[in-house]
Parts: structure tokens; sequence; C-alpha cells
């Protein structure tokens, strides 16, 4: 970096803005040298109550000396990364507020990690430095500069917090080596799933249900999950060693059951599989297919240029359904989308709950058959294509069945949650459907959409691929940048200047900071990606490969904030497919 100044340098200019307005802290964006790392100030705040301002560390890795086996793997230094984020907000906590002043001064803020392990951009650590991002509200009393607090924040408290997180020779090694070799042996088993033709492994002994509906954190005094013999399988990992549990293999999986006997949060456990979790969490060993999509009705959602012919044709309106759009969809149509777009996201295994679906998309009844004809039917329910979609598509199904047994039939394997613990009931119950008549499947001919659709309207607004156009939408008079405004609404939703994008039901998603960072990647789409000629394919592989090979510096304006965790590349289509702009 250009332009470094030393720490002396910047404890002078402290003190000469001491007692004055709040702009002054202005002149302090820059980057300081102090011993052992350099201090970036990206963003000071406009006054007390704004947002506090934005800073990071940059560290050697040499200095750091964590060892480079520790970042051989993509999973074991997002593993690091996310360990070191943890240790920086504990040290924080211990000097959090304790400057004084109006608003946010004193306030010492990080990423809070919660129980999945996430790429943020809270900690990177890159081939030559680690850079760990974070917030600090600038002190003042009313909007009067409170320079000797500051002072003692970046002089006392931060060195120490650095120090004390993000130096390997002051971390316990033990701990540090179990997070990174636990990613080691998660990202082992997802290997293991595609060598075995698994879609999901479930460890004995997990920990399941949570403590509430608003904690993630485990529920003390559950019963521990053990797998049937009959899907019981042992996996050799690199540092575990030997683990067996339940193995689900490709093809379609009922989870049936009473009602609180534990189906549901075995399904919530699996959803969460896509990502890795963190010791103690007691679904360290929960591993599932990384491109799953737990589907479910959303009322009301817009649908674009989706074809949904698969499920729904013949509309009395005439309405063409292998190009389908509405405003406001109806559960039905919702989840027809939801299937179609999680296919288009690459998606190979689906994840439905009945309690969260379209009760007349998933399933008719032999009376209903008869009382509403085929012809008079526009819907192909979700029963009459699970087998093809596996057959012929590739597409597996896990799915919580709790009110007709007419599922029973197109299953390959049937799991029995009773009292929380899982029986394999699948020859019992193929036995008795041996017994009864099979219900009636007229689905019509199978045939999938190429997936080439595009989005043309973007590309007028973002001025994608015209020049001029482009330039004068990313540059005001004075030449500064200008995109479009984001704001992020927690877990629930983002805008893009005004235009909101609810992104509640999409149940993957775990932590706010994914929203925010869905709301950085579509803003770069909607100015560079979707020209009116890229598919939406396209237009989604090239955002997300561009975030992955430059990282959030091609995201972002002018600096990278610290509130930002990478999404799945499932989730970025499924924000994509509710943006109404």
């Amino acid at each position: 970096m250009n332009n470094k100044k030393s720490s002396t340098e910047l404890r002078t200019l402290l003190r000469s803005i001491d007692h004055r307005s709040y702009p002054a802290y202005k002149a302090m964006a820059g980057v300081w040298m102090f011993p052992g790392f350099l201090l970036v100030i990206d963003h000071v705040q406009g006054d007390p109550f704004a947002a506090p301002s934005s800073l990071h560390v940059e560290i050697e890795n040499a200095r750091a000396g964590f060892p480079a086996a520790f970042c051989e793997k993509d999973c074991m230094r997002i593993a690091l990364q996310d360990f070191l984020t943890r240790q920086l907000a504990a040290q924080f906590e211990r000097y959090n507020f304790k400057a004084k002043g109006s608003g946010k001064s004193g306030l010492l803020s990080v990423s809070r990690c919660g129980q999945e392990v996430l790429e943020r951009s809270a900690c990177q650590i890159g081939k030559d430095k680690l850079i760990a991002r974070f917030q600090v509200g600038f002190p003042a009393f009313g909007r009067t500069i409170q320079a000797g607090e500051l002072e003692k924040i970046l002089f006392e408290f931060l060195p120490s917090c650095v120090e004390n997180s993000l130096y390997y020779a002051r971390l316990d090694r033990k701990k540090v080596e179990k997070s990174v070799f636990l990613a080691e042996d998660q990202e082992e088993i997802r290997r293991l799933l595609k060598e075995q033709g698994l879609v999901c492994f479930v460890a004995n002994g997990s920990i399941l249900p949570r403590k509430s509906g608003i904690s993630s954190l485990p529920l003390s005094g559950s019963v521990p999950f053990r797998s049937p013999k009959s899907m019981e399988r042992t996996l050799t990992l690199p540092h575990h060693g030997e683990i067996k549990g339940m193995a689900v293999a490709k093809g379609v999986t009922l989870i049936a059951g009473g009602g609180y006997h534990g189906k549901s949060t075995l399904l919530e456990a699996i959803q969460s599989g896509v990502y890795n979790h963190i010791e103690g969490d007691g679904r360290e060993y929960v591993i599932t297919d990384e491109t799953a999509v737990k589907l479910r009705a959303e009322d009301g959602r817009s649908v674009r240029n989706v074809d949904i012919s698969l499920f729904i044709n013949d509309l009395p309106n005439k309405k063409d359904t292998t190009c389908f759009t509405t405003a406001d969809a109806s559960g039905s149509t919702s989840q027809a989308a939801a299937v179609m777009e999680s296919m288009e996201a690459f998606s190979t295994l689906l994840l439905v709950d009945e309690d969260t679906s379209a009760t007349n998309f998933m399933v008719r009844d032999e009376l209903m058959q008869q009382v509403i004809s085929r012809d008079k039917e526009p819907i192909t329910p979700f029963i009459e294509r699970l087998r093809d979609l596996y057959e012929r598509a590739g597409i597996s199904t896990i799915m919580v069945a709790g009110s007709s047994g007419a599922f029973f039939y197109t299953a390959d394997h049937i799991l029995l949650m009773d009292c929380y613990h899982a029986v394999d009931i699948t020859e019992r119950v193929k036995e008795l459907c041996a017994t009864y008549p099979a219900p009636r499947l007229q689905a019509p001919e199978f045939s999938l959409p190429d997936f080439e659709r595009v989005f043309p309207v973007s590309a007028k607004k973002a001025g994608v691929g015209d020049p001029d156009r482009r330039r004068s939408a990313r540059e005001g008079r004075d030449g500064r940048h200008e995109r479009r405004k984001i704001k992020t609404f927690g877990l629930e939703s983002f805008s893009l200047d005004k235009e909101n994008v609810n992104v509640h039901y999409l149940e993957q998603l775990t932590d706010s900071e994914q929203t925010a960072g869905l709301a950085y990647l579509l803003r770069f789409g909607l100015e560079q990606a979707l020209d009116g000629k890229r598919s939406v394919r396209e237009a989604v592989r090239f955002m997300y490969d561009t975030l992955e090979k430059k990282g959030w510096e091609a995201l972002c304006s002018s600096y990278v904030p610290s509130g930002l965790a990478k999404p799945r590349i499932q989730e970025l289509f499924a924000s994509l497919n509710r943006y109404r702009g």
C-alpha cells in the first residue's frame, strides 16, 4: 500500500483534532504502520450515532505464523478464518464500550459467527497476508471529538486484541488444529458422498434438536441419533478415523412418523448439512450434498420466464407455461417454479416437508381424480414426477411425508422416526403396498427445459453492454463511483434502490451476513452480468466465479465491509428469481 504513515503520526494527528467537531475525524482515513501490523481506516462515520467506522488490520503471513498446511485446502483455510474471527470477537468483548462517549462511541465489533462455518469478509487469509475487518465507534460527547478515548482504543485495546487473537504463537494450538482438522474430515465425507452414490450422512451420536426456535444451539438432554443397521455405513476420515452413521443413497427417501417424533428435526439437520459446523454443535458430522435445496410453497412471490410445464399445463386462460411469469404466484405455482429453478441452479437433491408444501401440488388422491378429471386439472402433482426426476434427470428427493401413503409406492427408502429413533421400515411398507391398490399415476411425457432463459430488462437499467451508459451509471458528476444503494434487513430481506428482495423462505440461509452478501452479488450482477444476452445460468455463474476468483473487492465500491458472508450459488439463483426490478 502507498502513503503509509507511522503510528506516531497517527497519535499526533489524533491529539491535534481533540475537542474539534466530529468531521475532523475524517482526516484519519488511511494506512498506519503499527508494530506487527498495518491498521487501515477505510471509512469514518459521519457522527457518533451513525454506523460505526470501518477498519481492518493486515498482518504478513510469516509474522502471523500459521502453518502453511492449514491453508492447503479451501475448507481448512475457511475453518481457520472462522476460528480467528471468533477469537477476535471474544477479545473485543473484553473492551467493548470501555471507551466512553455518546451513541456508538467505544464500540468494538466484528462478525458474530453462528454454528455454521462460513467464508466471511471479516477474516481473509491470502497468499501473503491475513486481513481482519471490524468496526469501531469513534468516541465523542455530542459531536465533540474525544481523541483520548479513541487513542485508548487504537493504541491499547486494539493491539492487545490483535496480538491475542491473530498470532499463532498466542493461541491454543490444539484448538486451532481441531477446527482445521474437523473441516478436513467434513470435506472428506463430502468427497465420499459423491464417490459412494450418497446424498447424505448422519453420524451416530449426532444431536439434531435445537435449543429453541430462535436458537441454533444443541438441545441438552436430547436423544442422540443412531442409524438403522440396514442403512449404517462406516467411513474412514483422515483425523477422526472410523465413524459410523446413516448413509442415505441417491433416489427417493421418505421420512415418516407421528407428529412430534422428529421427522422435521431430521430434515432440518439434513438441510443444514450443506454447511460445515463447529465442534460441539452436535451436527458436525451431518453432511449433505452441497447442492441440496429445501423446497416450499411461497404464496405471493414473483416468477419470471420459468418453464413450469413439467407440473402445470393447459391453463384455462391459455397462458403459456413454458415461459411463465406472474407477480403473485399461488402456493402450487410457486413450488412448481421452485423445483425448476432449483434444477437450473445445479441442485441434484430436493428436500421437501409436506407441512410447508402446497397440498394440491404434492398429491391428488383416487377420489379427487375421479371427481376432477385429468383434462380439467392443469397440475401434474409432484408425486407423479418423483421417479422421473430421479431416473431421467438424476434429481434425488428426501421428503417428510405424514398425510398420504401414496408416496410409499414411489420411494426407494422409507425411514420411520419413532420418539426420535430412526427405523428402516422399507421392506415392511413395501409388503403392505402389495396388499393395497397402487395410486393411478397419469403424468404426461417427461421433458426438461433447456434452462436457457434470459432476463432482458436489467441491461437497459444498468447500462450493461453500452460503454457510455455503463460509465454514466457508475460515475456521478464529480467522477465518484455511484451504484445501487443496498440496505439489509437481517436474515429476511435486502433492497437495491428501494426494490425489496424477500429471502425469508430460503430456509438454508443461516446468517444475516449471507443476506448482505447476496445483495452485493446481485448488485454486481445487475450492473455487469445481466446484459440481455447471457442466460440466467451464465449470468449467475459469472457473478459467483467473480467472487471466487477476485474476492469481495470486485463487488465493492471503495472498501470491503466486515459484514459479508458467502452464500451458496443456489441462494444466489433464488434471490435473482425473487428480484422484481
